[in-house]
């Protein structure tokens, strides 16, 4: 049963209630290992169905366009506040709809159309809206990119100064979303200063590791820092900018109106309530535990042969090439979802197949640490995962129902916000 409960919209729309149902079952029964993925709180849950839902708030506390914001003022206020202190910056704004759009308030912020954008390349680890061709900021903007060495899969500085130093980009991003390693803001920052650059932290995937204590922070480094919510973070699905204070008003304008109009009061209410969460000591034992949960997984996939990008991982987030298991990315990752196990296939750097057909699995253990399992579990995780990419080569769909079986019996031990078997 979903938890919150949902009689009402049973009632109005058995169909749709049906359909969430399932969705909070099939999420209770899965090793849910999508590295963006997590598991917010039954508060985080309450906070997102709430009557803020229904008013407009366009601009910001004490300067709206609407009236009757007595109270959303504070509960602005108060996301903007705890953000500030958990993360230690001068400035937050908390409106943003989600990660792309937070990313493109930082072009509009920083940049005209035409002027150079530097950021990874996305079959390297980098995001869509760091100047991908097939990306706004790709078609709007010249985009220059860097990547990972072949030897080590780990970013080449010394490229990276050359590149900023021929193109003389206007911003830099740090930061993307299939990095299995400890991002080097401080190098990052050197380069950028070197060549008049802003640089762009996007920590959407690290946030709630940098918030917990288990990666190193951007700020002090990066002149604007770009984060989704959710992910390791476990808030809603929204997003933030935080900068230092001579960026404040830039970024500000950029959300609003540049960008956007009245945020989703909602939530931004359940991103005070997930700050406020991350702001216990209790966060820094799980952001912990996710690292160890993601180092002792990858010891025991390279024990069973399995080739991880930059031979490990430092994060939440282990990225593999499954060329010399003899599958592709893809299938191997659809047989894993039907074994029980929720990752996605993904492009490894000097990918040979099609992004749509690449040869990697991307995986992640923020919602495995969220669901209280623990280093002792990895091991067990990585067999499945080996035995599941093995029937999916055979074709053996006995024995993928026979993991998805043994996945179930084990996290029935865990329960998680937004569903109980009772």
């Amino acid at each position: 049963m979903h938890v919150p409960p949902i009689p009402t919209l049973t009632a109005t729309d058995p169909e749709l209630a049906g359909l969430v149902e399932q969705e909070a079952q099939r999420q209770h029964d899965k090793l849910r290992m999508i590295a963006s993925e997590n598991y917010v709180s039954t508060a985080v849950l309450e906070a997102s169905g709430t009557v803020l839902t229904n008013k407009y708030s366009e601009g910001y506390a004490g300067k709206r366009y609407y009236e009757g914001q007595q109270l959303i003022d504070p509960i602005e206020t108060l996301a903007i506040d705890r953000a500030k202190a958990v993360f230690g910056v001068d400035h937050a704004n908390v409106q943003p709809y989600s990660g792309s759009p937070a990313n493109l308030a930082v072009y509009l912020a920083f940049l005209s159309p035409g002027d150079t954008v530097m950021g990874m390349a996305l079959p390297m680890g980098g995001h869509l809206t760091h100047g991908w061709s097939v990306s706004a900021t790709g078609k709007w903007f010249n985009s220059v990119r860097y990547g990972v060495s072949r030897e080590t899969g780990l970013v080449d500085f010394d490229e990276v100064r050359d590149l900023a130093l021929k193109e003389r980009p206007k911003v830099i991003f740090a930061g993307g979303t299939a990095i299995p390693r400890t991002i080097d803001f401080p190098k990052f920052a050197e380069i950028a200063r070197e060549v008049g650059a802003v640089l762009a932290a996007d920590i959407a995937h690290i946030a709630g590791l940098i918030a917990g204590g288990a990666h190193p922070s951007p700020v002090g480094h990066a002149d604007v820092i770009t984060t989704t919510t959710h992910k390791t973070l476990r808030g809603p699905r929204g997003a933030m900018i935080m900068s230092t204070a001579e960026h404040a008003s830039a970024v500000d304008k950029a959300v609003f109106p540049g960008l956007q109009g009245g945020p989703h009061n909602h939530t931004t209410a359940a991103i005070a309530v997930a700050l406020r969460e991350a702001s216990q000591p209790a966060f820094r034992e799980y952001a912990a535990q996710v690292v160890a949960n993601a180092k002792a997984l990858a010891t025991a996939l390279i024990e069973r042969g399995f080739d991880l990008i930059s031979g490990g991982t430092d994060n939440h987030l282990i990225l593999a090439d499954l060329t010399s298991k003899g599958i592709g990315g893809k299938p191997a990752a659809q047989a894993l979802d039907r074994a029980g196990i929720e990752l996605n296939y993904n492009t490894v750097p000097f990918d040979t197949r099609k992004p749509f057909d690449p040869s990697g699995i991307r995986l992640g253990t923020a919602a495995l640490a969220t669901r209280g399992l623990t280093e002792e579990h990895m091991p067990q995780v990585a067999a499945w995962m080996d035995d599941a990419v093995t029937a999916a080569i055979k074709e053996d769909e006995a024995a993928l129902a026979h993991i998805a079986g043994e996945v179930r019996d084990l996290v029935s031990a865990f329960p998680v916000p937004g569903y109980s078997a009772a």
